[in-house]
């Protein structure tokens, strides 16, 4: 085994404890969450969505992704939406894939983390599906609790479209917390 590969790989998830998370930082929020602790969130929606929804869902799969959905970040940073909407196509995931290659290269385990993150972007299994509304549930989550107690009216654009879900039960989560943020 290459302990000190091991040890970089889990070093980049430290740096996510530093990170914050720049979206919230546009939006005038002090003391933005950084991305481990949204990660965090996205694993605990997740574990709460598996007992939701009847479908038959791996429940240590959609765990890994969700620990593992913003690794990379620790390379390429928190890319926050507005900057999304100027990266052409599919730049950001290409750029995104290509840190996390570098990170897990030289770890024994990098093959298996490299074919659950490739499954988790392509969103085509129950279980990153399940990931990507997680990763949702818990972005408007967040907006709710910083906007009942910032009062920061720029938060509130976050409930002017309507994301898409894979899920209804993800969907449902998302409707009750809109109606408690516009009142």
């Amino acid at each position: 085994m290459e302990t000190s590969a091991v040890v970089n790989l889990l070093l980049h998830g430290i740096r996510l404890k530093q990170m914050p998370r720049t979206g919230w930082l546009q939006r005038g929020v002090p003391a933005a969450e950084n991305v481990a602790a949204h990660s965090y969130g996205v694993t605990l929606a997740a574990l709460a969505l598996i007992d939701l929804i009847d479908k038959p869902i791996k429940l240590g799969q959609v765990l890994a992704m969700a620990t593992l959905h913003d690794l990379a970040e620790a390379v390429v940073s928190d890319i926050p939406s507005p900057v999304k909407l100027f990266i052409e196509g599919t730049t950001k995931a290409a750029i995104e894939r290509k840190a996390f290659a570098e990170m897990t290269a030289n770890v024994p385990f990098g093959g298996s983390w490299r074919e659950l993150w490739d499954e988790m972007e392509a969103e085509e299994s129950a279980e990153s599906k399940l990931v990507h509304d997680a990763d949702k549930i818990d972005l408007y989550l967040q907006a709710l609790t910083y906007q009942l107690h910032t009062g920061n009216s720029l938060l509130a654009t976050f409930w002017k479209s309507e994301p898409v879900f894979h899920f209804a039960e993800s969907a449902e989560i998302y409707q009750f917390l809109k109606t408690k943020a516009q009142r």
